[in-house]
């Protein structure tokens, strides 16, 4: 593994974000205008202190895995990503990069929403705001790791885009927004309980429950990040993938 090569790799992909300025409003402006949606939608204060940290998990996830599906799929296609692995870097070189890349412009976009949500929006918290700061920071990056491993299996941005609904959609209705996991059928429940966005909600609920960090939150802030790892692992698997 190569510093260097990593943060060139990274300094490469955030140029071209800066200069694609449809993309940095698809990542910046999209969930700040669910948030302020949501935060209408549901009049009352009392709700959208309820559901207002979980969906401010979900939100940057499922646009930074639209985003990074499609740019990676872009440099597949392209045969960019092909070209440089040809070149004298690691495949945990290039993931790096990647990954640093999509993780700065997720900070972002990150502290954008939260901001708007906490001071504009009133959203009240009880727990402390660096544990939001840091889930929904996670949840950003899940959506990039996912991404990028999910790059792999299309061959168009069409297919890419269609890779949302099997992977982010499922884990949405079984994570515990709409119905607790504790009262959905033992089979659904089991599947509940090993997908990462289970974990998310559930750390959004702590959050919202209680003042301090519990080890509840703990727990799940060590297995959302430790999902985060896993999928990038996953991705690193198919960087040697061609493309025709």
């Amino acid at each position: 593994m190569s510093v260097t090569i990593t943060l060139a790799t990274a300094r490469r992909i955030l140029s071209q974000l800066r200069h694609d300025h449809r993309t940095l409003v698809l990542i910046v402006g999209v969930p700040s205008l669910l948030m302020i949606l949501l935060r209408y939608v549901m009049d009352r204060p009392e709700a959208f202190d309820r559901f207002g940290p979980m969906l401010l998990g979900v939100f940057p996830l499922v646009v930074m895995f639209i985003v990074t599906s499609i740019a990676t799929l872009r440099e597949r296609t392209s045969g960019t990503l092909e070209r440089l692995m040809t070149m004298p870097l690691g495949r945990l070189d290039l993931l790096l990069g990647y990954a640093l890349a999509f993780g700065v412009t997720a900070l972002i976009q990150v502290g954008i929403v939260a901001t708007i949500s906490l001071t504009w929006l009133g959203l009240d918290l009880r727990g402390p705001v660096w544990a939001l700061l840091l889930l929904t920071l996670l949840a950003a990056l899940l959506g990039v790791a996912l991404g990028l491993f999910s790059s792999a299996f299309a061959r168009s941005e069409f297919q890419a885009v269609q890779f949302m609904p099997a992977l982010i959609l499922p884990q949405t209705l079984l994570a515990g927004l709409f119905v607790p996991r504790d009262q959905m059928a033992t089979a659904l429940r089991w599947i509940a309980d090993v997908l990462p966005l289970s974990y998310l909600v559930e750390a959004m609920r702590e959050l919202t429950g209680h003042p301090g960090v519990t080890g509840t939150l703990w727990r799940d802030i060590a297995v959302i990040a430790g999902c985060t790892v896993l999928a990038l692992l996953l991705g690193a698997a198919t960087l040697r993938r061609r493309t025709t």
